[in-house]
Formats: structure tokens, C-alpha cells, sequence
């Protein structure tokens, strides 16, 4: 999709630029830059968040608010993100439906759709390798799957669920959510999760104090390292076939992510 193409379809959707980067995960400014034709070669990882926003249709699910009790009473059909101005809790969290998967971020729903298979399969192969990896260098660490609360900020507006999370500190093993930031992160994408992957948890894990995350993605068989520690920060791309260093072991633990290509081969010929 062009960039004309895109103005032409946020036009049949009534969306403004503000609405556009809040879905997107955008600064408003770069949005409005790119439809006002002054950014004439916006960066892949931009188009592929407009795109998403402007031909996916990403919804959030929201549910009906009382205002008078704070309560919510039902689960209402999945309408876009910039349809309400409310800002949600993590008791609004807790009153959803137990089927109804989302994630809270800022105070906004994002649903969560189940994940395809290969998602499944990818994440299955990637914990048995971390715990494997983990115990053989006596890392005091944990490795924990999806799902699983994570209460990010430690306020109470954000609630996500990563697909593999490693932690490396104490904490209650009893408690219903994990509390902080751990110390690894991993998200596989889907097609529906891309720009919130790529962009608005990229910028909520920098800033929460997650050490390393992982962003897996199998449309292009890539996985995109960002280590937050250091002065220097430089995200890395690896392809698919590559021996993956886990930065917060030092490099002592790697990922052969070759075994995981193999048993994926036949799916992509």
C-alpha cells in the first residue's frame, strides 16, 4: 500500500492523523509528517504500522463501563481503539470474562486473538531451548510461557502477557501475576500484533526496565535482539538459521535457532 493509497483509505475510514498514531503506536508528529508529504521515505518498521492500522483493521475489545459503580457489566463487541476516551484499570482487567484475552497497556484494551499454530510451535521450541540453555550454565533464572501476568509499570493501567519471559531475581512464585519488569522478554508476531510488538511494547519494555527483548518473527524468519544495557544501544537482526547469544548471560548462553528452523522447513517450502 502507497502512501496515497494510505491517505485514500484513512479517508473511507473517518480517521484523523491523531487517531492513526494512537492505534499505531505512533508519535503524532512522524503520522502527520508522513500524510503531509514531509517525510518522503518513512522507515519500514513506520509503513508496516500504518499498513496494519489502515488494511488489518486491529480492533480492541472494551467492555461496557458503568461509570457510577466502576464496574463492568458485559463484554461489548470489538470496536477500534480510538472509539473511547476511557482509561481502564487492572480491576477492569480482573472483571473480564476468563476467555476474553487482552492485554492493558496505558489504560487501552488490546485484544489478544488466539495465536496460529506455527506461533504456538515456535514459542513451544523456544522454551524447552532457554530452560535447557539455562540449566547447563547455572543461570539462576526462570523461563515462564504465555500466559502469563505481567504487571509492567507496577501501576495499575498496565497488564501484558508476553509469549516467553525470563526472570532472573526473586519473587513470590505464589502470586497471581508476575510484579516489575523481567529480566527477558520474547514476542512472536501474528499479523494482528506487528506494530504492537514492534513498537508499543518495544518502547513500554525499554522503558520498564527490561534487560533483552526478543522480537521472533516468522514471515520473515527473523529475530530482532534489543539489549537495553550499555551505552551503546544497537538492536540485531539474525536470520532463522543462527546461534543467538543471550546478552544478559554474557554470551555464555546461545540460542541455536537452527533447531527450530529444522523442524519448521517443511512448512515454508
Amino acid at each position: 500500500m502507497t502512501i496515497e493509497e494510505m491517505k485514500k483509505r484513512k479517508r473511507e475510514l473517518g480517521l484523523t492523523n491523531e487517531m492513526v498514531a494512537k492505534q499505531a503506536g505512533l508519535p503524532l508528529s512522524t503520522v502527520q509528517k508522513i500524510f503531509g508529504g514531509v517525510t518522503k521515505a518513512p522507515r519500514r518498521l513506520t509503513i508496516e504500522a500504518l499498513h496494519q492500522v489502515l488494511e488489518k483493521h486491529d480492533t480492541v475489545t472494551y467492555p461496557d463501563y458503568d461509570e457510577k459503580s466502576g464496574m463492568i457489566d458485559r463484554v461489548c463487541d470489538s470496536v477500534p481503539a480510538y472509539k473511547t476516551d476511557h482509561r481502564y484499570t487492572i480491576d477492569d482487567y480482573y472483571a473480564l470474562p476468563d476467555d476474553q484475552r487482552v492485554e492493558l497497556i496505558d489504560g487501552k484494551f488490546y485484544d489478544m486473538g488466539a495465536p496460529a499454530m506455527i506461533h504456538q510451535k515456535i514459542l513451544g521450541d523456544l522454551y524447552i531451548l532457554f530452560r535447557e540453555c539455562s540449566d547447563r550454565h547455572g543461570m539462576p533464572c526462570e523461563v515462564y510461557l504465555s500466559p502469563c501476568d505481567v504487571r509492567l509499570d507496577m501501576d495499575n493501567y498496565t497488564m501484558v502477557q508476553p509469549d516467553l519471559l525470563v526472570i532472573c531475581r526473586e519473587y513470590d512464585i505464589h502470586a497471581i501475576r508476575y510484579e516489575g519488569a523481567p529480566d527477558l522478554v520474547v514476542e512472536i508476531l501474528s499479523p494482528s500484533s506487528r506494530s504492537k510488538d514492534m513498537i508499543l511494547k518495544l518502547y513500554k519494555y525499554q522503558n520498564a526496565g527490561v534487560r533483552e527483548y526478543w522480537i521472533v518473527d516468522p514471515k520473515y524468519r527473523t529475530v530482532t535482539v534489543h539489549c537495553f544495557e550499555g551505552e551503546e544501544y544497537q538492536p540485531l537482526t539474525y536470520d532463522f538459521d543462527a546461534e543467538i547469544p543471550i546478552a544478559i548471560s554474557g554470551g555464555e548462553c546461545r540460542i541455536d535457532f537452527s533447531r527450530i528452523m529444522e523442524g519448521l522447513k517443511r512448512y515454508y517450502e
